[in-house]
């Protein structure tokens, strides 16, 4: 049986990046399914307004998805344990990064991590960028 295709989004703080990647993936790719994840309530709500397939709070459904995804997205503190004020734990980042998803980081400097080369890229550039990996790695 052919594996359903899975774009997971995970955030934390406030949602507004899961948000807008919700709504712009939603916008690219119709058919596929978007299941967003927020490491706390608020941005599961902010995300919720954004119409995902599914909407799911916390780390148990981070680890779920981290076996079941075929894309997962986020800002790059998703896979730093502790990362996002304490949200993201060491079992949520242990379990991305040991996940078969392909995984599209943005590189958003808040969790005292930076990647060098990447101090003048826009939010919208960013996103932009993701939805192009995203179509690749789709087809």
């Amino acid at each position: 049986m052919k594996k359903e295709i899975q774009i997971t989004v995970i955030d934390g703080q406030g949602g507004s990046l899961g948000r807008t990647l919700v709504k712009r993936i939603k916008k690219e790719f119709p058919d596929i399914f978007v299941l967003a994840i927020g490491t706390n309530s608020l941005a599961t709500s902010a995300m919720l307004s954004s119409a995902p397939d599914a909407i799911a709070t916390g780390e148990n459904p981070v680890l779920v998805a981290a076996r079941k995804s075929t894309i997962i997205i986020g800002a790059l503190g998703i896979m730093i344990a502790d990362a996002l004020h304490g949200e993201i734990t060491p079992k949520m980042a242990l379990a991305l990064g040991q996940s078969e998803a392909h995984k599209i980081l943005i590189p958003i400097s808040r969790c005292n991590t930076s990647i060098a080369g990447t101090e003048k890229i826009g939010m919208d550039n960013l996103i932009g960028n993701s939805i192009e990996i995203i179509r690749k790695e789709l087809f």
